[in-house]
């Protein structure tokens, strides 16, 4: 089954995601400054590939670090693109900068 990945408006939507979400959470954060949006537009691309491979074993949610800077605060991200994986939650597991499809799985394997 391909997992959609999930992009919240603002940080209430993101709860209102989270709640809604049975297993882990994975929510990557992407900023809008030109620095950060080709590093961003990879890390799509990656984040879909791999939701798509992994199935039901985890949310993915697409963070826009302006649009919900509450949640960017609250998972102490200051800079994009940045993964969370998010369980009960809490962080699990952290990482920041862009990651190759291979590094994103062994990111995942290590902590779902």
């Amino acid at each position: 089954m391909a997992r959609r990945v999930h992009q919240p408006l603002e940080d209430q939507e993101f709860d209102f995601i989270l709640s809604l979400s049975a297993g882990p959470v994975l929510a990557y954060f992407c900023g809008s400054w030109p620095k950060a949006v080709e590093a961003c537009r990879a890390m799509d691309g990656v984040v879909g590939d791999v939701a798509r491979e992994y199935g039901d074993r985890y949310t993915a949610v697409r963070t826009d670090m302006t649009r919900c800077p509450g949640t960017t605060r609250r998972f102490g991200v200051a800079t994009a693109p940045t993964s969370v994986l998010i369980s009960g939650g809490e962080a699990v597991a952290i990482r920041a900068g862009a990651m190759t499809h291979e590094e994103f799985r062994e990111f995942l394997d290590a902590h779902l």
